[in-house]
């Protein structure tokens, strides 16, 4: 298994406002989805990318996102598996680590388009 590769790369846009919620512990996920367009010779259409971030990126991501808003998604493939009404069902998600803005947004002067997890990362923790 260690030649195994479990990355996923979009762009598109987004096809409503960001869904913030917490876990128990206080952590913010913000969950959206994205619309990517395709298109083969005369046939064209729109596949929907269900995304989750995690922690500092999600409450980036709830203040600067908003319906129509492009970006660039990198992140790994998760299924989840739940049942309802005693029937299991399967529901595939991104969980991404990268976005990046793309586009400008209406009052938003910061240079900063790019984030991921990483630059959350406070170098002070002794650990």
């Amino acid at each position: 298994m260690s030649n195994d590769l479990n990355s996923c790369n979009f762009i598109g846009r987004l096809g409503k406002d960001p869904e913030t919620r917490f876990t128990a512990g206080g952590d913010p996920i913000c969950n959206f989805s994205v619309g990517c367009g395709w298109a083969y010779k005369t046939t064209k259409g729109t596949e929907w990318v269900n995304i989750s971030v995690f922690g500092k990126l999600a409450e980036v991501c709830q203040q600067y996102l908003k319906k129509g808003s492009q970006v660039y998604v990198s992140g790994k493939m998760k299924t989840d598996k739940y049942e309802k009404d005693g029937v299991t069902k399967y529901s595939t998600k991104i969980s991404a680590n990268v976005v990046q803005f793309l586009g400008k947004s209406e009052g938003n002067t910061d240079d900063k388009s790019s984030v991921k997890n990483d630059d959350f990362i406070d170098d002070n923790i002794p650990f």
